[in-house]
């Protein structure tokens, strides 16, 4: 059967005309970017609560933690290049620092980018957000998780830091689908390697899974979308039933989710890892398909990794 595939970005702008019918606190920036990164059709809807400050990324952050000392509730959003490594500073500084009630949802985010290249690749932006105190981090793995993680950061206190792509996505899930911040959802039952994944390597670690099926190995596949506070419960019941891990992800392997996995296993529970994601390098343009599997996100590496994996625990 064919993959649905649907835009993370398009849940990303319904779900804020939506929540701004329902709360009129609700205040939405964006650096020039409103068409792509979907806010446009809140801007449409909501024009009053809607502000383009134009190229001006580190004035937008300063703008939204302003805007958030009145009691607003407060998103912005811009290219995840520019919504995190731009702006690192006012983040840290401006938003994380006083634990100020602002939403970061990021487009564009990975290699997935495609043809804008190295410049707009950020592959580096949740090691960034992981290390400031106070951020909660999201990454969807699809339409309709989006849509409830954007709801779920709205009714949140605290700063949130959404990761989301540009390209469309397999669906998941449902739209009666239960998301809850810092919860892991075991996709997938197995006991011999335990596939955590995020973004749009969750479709892909699906589809791995049914390779190794096949190949007599039984994998777990759980879909880690909350990095932070990362859902140390499950990776540790996954990792005393499984006995070998796999994290990937389309980030660099540096600080990201396979990070935050191997800081859980090696304080309490250590047993092999492997990691799928992007190597200590820059980006290049390209097609975003032809990208993923350049850069080691093929589904079969996902399942020589979990091959490997296993392996290593005999």
């Amino acid at each position: 059967m064919k993959q649905v595939l649907m835009s993370n970005r398009q849940a990303y702008g319904e779900a804020l005309v939506e929540l701004g019918k329902m709360d009129t606190r609700l205040v939405v920036l964006d650096a020039d970017l409103s068409s792509s990164t979907k806010t446009s059709m809140f801007a449409k809807v909501f024009p009053e609560r809607f502000f383009n400050v134009g190229i001006a990324e580190a004035n937008m952050m300063g703008i939204a933690a302003g805007l958030a000392t009145t009691g607003r509730v407060v998103f912005v959003s811009s290219f995840a290049m520019f919504a995190t490594g731009r702006v690192y500073d006012q983040i840290r500084q401006s938003i994380a620092y006083p634990n100020l009630n602002v939403k970061i949802v990021a487009t564009h985010a990975g290699i997935t980018v495609g043809g804008d290249g190295a410049s707009h690749q950020i592959n580096e932006d949740l090691s960034l957000m992981r290390v400031i105190p106070q951020m909660t981090i999201l990454s969807p793995a699809d339409y309709y998780e989006t849509k409830r993680a954007v709801y779920q950061a709205h009714n949140y206190q605290g700063p949130v830091y959404i990761r989301l792509g540009r390209a469309e996505t397999p669906v998941i899930f449902d739209e009666n689908y239960d998301f809850r911040f810092g919860v892991a959802q075991v996709l997938e039952d197995g006991d011999d390697v335990a596939i955590m994944a995020i973004g749009p390597m969750v479709g892909r670690a699906l589809e791995a899974a049914k390779i190794l099926r096949k190949q007599k190995i039984n994998p777990m596949v759980i879909n880690m979308s909350t990095i932070k506070p990362i859902d140390k419960s499950t990776i540790l019941k996954a990792a005393k039933k499984c006995g070998a891990i796999v994290s990937a992800e389309e980030h660099s392997i540096i600080g990201g989710l396979g990070t935050a996995i191997s800081e859980v296993l090696t304080a309490n529970y250590p047993v092999p890892q492997q990691f799928v994601g992007i190597p200590d390098v820059f980006g290049e343009s390209g097609e975003s398909e032809e990208l993923m599997d350049g850069y080691g996100l093929k589904i079969e590496t996902i399942v020589e990794n979990a091959k490997k994996a296993v392996s290593r625990k005999r």
